[in-house]
């Protein structure tokens, strides 16, 4: 998980990878994906034809929704288009999924053969989850209650395999703990 300024405030990692490999390889997601604005990766399809037509830069449109945002707009009285934003990265030997909320991005690194929408299915329930404990969760809450985050993580991924989607269960610990405190 990191701000709109690159800087991450959680991250969980699966492989051993020694600290600078961790930055490295963080600084190299981070900017691919930030990078990444309304106008690139877009597939342009006629509606009338079916067929991916060549790339038009549209320096106007913007998209309010980076998880495959579809808008029906007309260019020059020309064809209807819409367009589809790609929330998938390839980054070396692996595929980079993220979906951003408020300000903040959720980045998840998986195998290539791992199914995408799942994996955004997943960044959706772990929002949901934080939005049920925090309130609307945001970047200090995590800040502020990085065990807590952390602990919902674990709760959910063990071993890099999803094994919680209750949110109930996912939060029931948590509140134990709290009325412990």
């Amino acid at each position: 998980m990191v701000n709109k300024q690159g800087q991450t405030r959680l991250a969980q990692y699966y492989e051993y990878l020694t600290l600078e490999e961790r930055r490295a390889l963080e600084a190299e997601i981070v900017r691919k994906c930030l990078a990444r604005n309304e106008q690139q990766d877009v597939l342009v399809y006629s509606v009338r034809s079916n067929s991916k037509l060549p790339s038009i830069k549209f320096d106007n449109l913007k998209l309010e929704y980076r998880f495959y945002a579809t808008a029906v707009i007309h260019v020059h009285d020309a064809d209807v288009l819409y367009m589809e934003q790609c929330s998938f990265v390839e980054h070396r030997n692996y595929k980079i999924v993220y979906r951003r909320y408020a300000s903040l991005f959720f980045l998840v690194g998986v195998d290539n053969d791992e199914n995408e929408l799942a994996i955004l299915e997943f960044i959706h329930l772990l929002v949901e989850t934080m939005d049920r404990h925090f309130g609307n969760v945001c970047e200090l809450d995590i800040m502020f209650h990085l065990e807590k985050a952390h602990f919902m993580l674990e709760e959910m991924v063990m071993n890099g395999c999803i094994v919680e989607t209750s949110k109930s269960n996912i939060l029931a610990p948590i509140q134990l703990m709290d009325k412990m405190t």
